[in-house]
């Protein structure tokens, strides 16, 4: 079996995670920004769970797992150090829910992959779960080559993207520029944070 990769919008969607240890907090901390409704089950959670809750960004019910937890959530992560814990939580789970057992992957019906964000650019390498080191060790080689320069150059992008629709009809010479704007010049002028200069070039793209 293959699994097929896909990003998903979790823009108020509910998400329950199982547990409230460093694997919990790890995977809380990756969800915060997509703007899913978070609850965190455990009885205990780690110092940084503890401050990302008293910021009013997550609920958290303190507490051993009951079926109930998970009752209305789109997404639920089991991640307790208890295995019998995590088989309980998916035998709870209905099948239209999304549900991914730390512990177990061949149980999950999802994984998550090791991730690299620069800005809008976003990076997955994955294993389909059978060395989550290696993912780790390949995302960090990424990270030399994808640099935080990446995050101004994505965004210089998007922004020409948008010009070039607005003020560009023909089909063909969109399609021109957008190649024409992959030209490693406008990736070292980033770098070397000569926007005016990046700026310029693509005004002459536009003529």
């Amino acid at each position: 079996m293959k699994h097929y990769p896909i990003n998903l919008n979790l823009l108020n969607k509910k998400v329950a995670i199982i547990g409230g240890g460093k694997v919990a907090e790890r995977k809380l901390l990756n969800l915060l920004e997509t703007g899913a409704v978070i609850t965190v089950v455990s009885p205990e959670v780690t110092e940084k769970i503890v401050e990302v809750v008293e910021e009013g960004l997550v609920k958290w019910k303190r507490g051993k797992f009951s079926k109930g937890d998970i009752g209305e959530a789109f997404l639920v992560i089991a991640a307790t150090n208890c295995k019998q814990v995590n088989c309980e939580v998916y035998n709870c789970c209905q099948d239209h829910q999304l549900v991914n057992l730390v512990d177990d992957p061949t149980r999950s019906n999802f994984i998550v992959p090791s991730t690299l964000h620069r800005g809008k650019l976003m990076l997955s390498v994955s294993t389909s779960g059978a060395s989550p080191g290696l993912s780790k060790k390949i995302a960090k080689e990424l990270a030399t080559q994808f640099d935080s320069s990446y995050e101004e150059y994505v965004e210089f992008l998007s922004q020409c993207r948008l010009k070039v629709l607005e003020q560009i009809e023909d089909r063909e010479k969109r399609r021109r520029i957008f190649q024409q704007l992959l030209d490693p010049t406008f990736l070292e002028l980033t770098k070397q944070h000569n926007f005016s200069q990046r700026q310029k070039l693509f005004a002459d793209l536009l003529e």
